[in-house]
């Protein structure tokens, strides 16, 4: 994929003067882009006000680089951010732009005003930066690119803070010469005669940038006539959702009922439309293959035998700890939900009264303390049929795995993972898996192999007898003829070894899942891995709650929808 500091770059040499709308959530994106705009400004003033504050550098460099990311990810065009003065001084401003080029934004926009700033259109203080001091942060922005790709704008403030045309027309030159890749010249004139001055004067090769927002009677082909590459309209959008808005409510209201303004407002589907529910529907039937799939997740054991989960388990079973803020098993609920599996079975057992999850049908194991994996997998019997995954209660997921595993032709497929060999000893004895062919070195490049099925010769928690090639990461899908080899190949294991010990298990009955694999591929089953590298975590410590507690810190930024965007 072409990153969006190309696009926008390859837009500059080869379009006139392109349109920027602003927007300060990744609906008002969708919106942008389906009226054919070229790209999206997430505004400062739009996200702060999306969150009933002041544009005045209350909201943090993190909360409006979530919001830039919610819009970036929900559009195609490339999307300029609004960076205030780059949220301090030059240090402040290399750490922003790592992370926002990390996030994959086309472009920045920093300020020459002082930390903390305020709206540019609110009368009083608007003090300037010195000359030097801004240079020093255009300098450092520079400097922090990793890519040639994400530009940097200077935006000149002075005819803004009434200092006058040479200060504005200094200050640019100097900018530019400190390596911006453009000027955002901001007026607050009710005409566009000062900025049309300025771009005249200016007389460099370098993208101008104009926001008619006071001098909003200026066309686009006048500005470009004038010399501007971009226009952006800040805040327009807000401005008029808030209008729509308050004349809903006040007819609402009014009447007591929304008779009235049903055919003034977008229908339901105009709104499953820009979510996109069209494409998650075809996903649903790409990924289950027309086809109902079902889910068993065995959750009886007790779990406190791990030590340092003891005091964070005292009144629930493992599937019920909340790491970012939802239970285990809900995050395994959504990510089968998200491909459209709605019907998992939940295998309870210690403390099964309190396990809860939205979808999911709980049964009891009244013989957990006495069965292990195998046991509780196949305890559903009957209520097992037709394609299933088989998720272990102690893991978390992408998503992208399980739609990937879904796709996989083979009777029985395990995902294994091959990066275990690269990550710090664990506690627990892994499920390790020796697959068909030589085995992959750790220090090979990082990547995701999901598309590759590979026949697996050896699984158990002890000696295999080979060197082990990846861990099996409790996911497995069984199409429906290898749910029925498992179930026969248990029927004739609980008979044949019935009072003995069942490969690395005491008995049949304190069997694991890979103990009950191992019958199958010593009777000539074939079993195959899915390979994958990293994507996964399994929740055993302290260590890998609190793993878990900063990823989704780091990524609920990502799914949650911000707010608005500035001027």
């Amino acid at each position: 994929m072409t990153p969006k500091g190309v696009l926008l770059r390859e837009a500059f040499r080869s379009k006139g003067i392109l349109k920027i709308v602003g927007a300060h959530n990744g609906l008002g994106a969708k919106l942008i882009e389906r009226h054919g705009f070229d790209g999206v400004w997430a505004s400062g003033l739009e996200i702060s006000s999306a969150y009933g504050l002041p544009d005045a550098n209350i909201l943090t460099m993190t909360e409006n680089l979530d919001a830039a990311r919610a819009i970036n990810e929900a559009t195609a065009l490339p999307v300029i951010c609004d960076c205030d003065t780059g949220y301090g001084n030059a240090s402040n401003v290399k750490h922003m732009v790592k992370r926002y080029e990390a996030a994959g934004l086309a472009a920045v926009v920093i300020e020459d005003k002082i930390f903390p700033k305020v709206n540019s259109f609110v009368p009083g203080r608007q003090a300037l930066a010195a000359v030097e001091e801004f240079v020093g942060r255009i300098r450092a922005a520079k400097e922090a690119q990793q890519e040639p790709h994400l530009m940097v704008f200077a935006r000149v403030e002075a005819l803004i803070a009434g200092w006058g045309m040479e200060e504005a027309l200094q200050r640019a030159h100097a900018y530019l010469d400190a390596g911006a890749d453009g000027i955002v010249i901001h007026s607050k004139t009710p005409g566009p005669e000062e900025v049309f001055t300025f771009a005249k004067r200016l007389g460099r090769n370098a993208p101008l940038v104009a926001i008619p927002t006071t001098y909003y009677r200026v066309t686009a082909a006048e500005l470009e006539q004038a010399g501007f590459k971009m226009v952006i309209y800040a805040n327009q959008g807000l401005r008029a959702s808030i209008r729509a808005v308050e004349t809903t409510l006040e007819a609402i209201q009014g009447t007591g009922t929304t008779e009235g303004i049903e055919g003034k407002i977008a229908t339901l589907q105009e709104v499953f439309d820009l979510q996109g529910m069209k494409a998650m529907k075809e996903d649903e039937k790409k990924f289950s293959g027309g086809m109902n799939v079902q889910a068993v997740i065995p959750a009886a054991r007790d779990h406190q035998f791990q030590p340092d989960l003891q005091e964070l388990l005292k009144a629930k079973p493992l599937c019920m700890l909340e790491v970012g803020g939802k239970t285990i098993l809900q995050r395994q609920l959504d990510a089968l939900h998200s491909v459209g599996i709605t019907d998992t079975l939940v295998i309870g057992g210690h403390l099964h009264e309190r396990i809860r999850g939205e979808g999911a049908r709980v049964l009891y194991n009244p013989h957990y303390d006495k069965t292990h994996c195998a046991h509780s997998i196949l305890f559903a019997g009957e209520q097992l049929k037709g394609k299933t995954v088989v998720a272990y209660s102690d893991i978390l997921f992408d998503r992208q795995i399980l739609a990937r595993l879904l796709g996989s032709p083979h009777a029985v497929t395990l995902v294994i993972d091959r990066a275990y060999q690269a990550l710090p000893r664990r506690e627990k004895a892994l499920d390790l898996v020796a697959v068909e062919g030589p085995a992959v070195s750790s220090g090979s490049p990082r990547r995701l192999d999901l598309d590759v099925y590979k026949p697996i010769r050896h699984i158990g928690k002890r000696s295999l007898g080979v060197p082990p090639t990846h861990e099996f990461i409790g996911m497995a899908f069984l199409r429906e003829e290898g749910l029925d080899a498992l179930k026969r190949a248990w029927a004739e294991a609980r008979v044949k070894f019935n009072g003995k010990p069942f490969y690395e298990a005491r008995s049949v009955e304190e069997a694991d899942f890979t103990d009950l694999i191992r019958y199958l591929l010593d009777g000539g089953f074939e079993v195959f891995g899915m390979e994958i590298d990293h994507g996964w975590s399994e929740i055993h410590s302290r260590d890998d709650v609190e793993r878990a507690e900063a990823h989704f810190r780091r990524g609920a930024s990502v799914l949650a929808e911000k707010a608005s965007a500035t001027a």
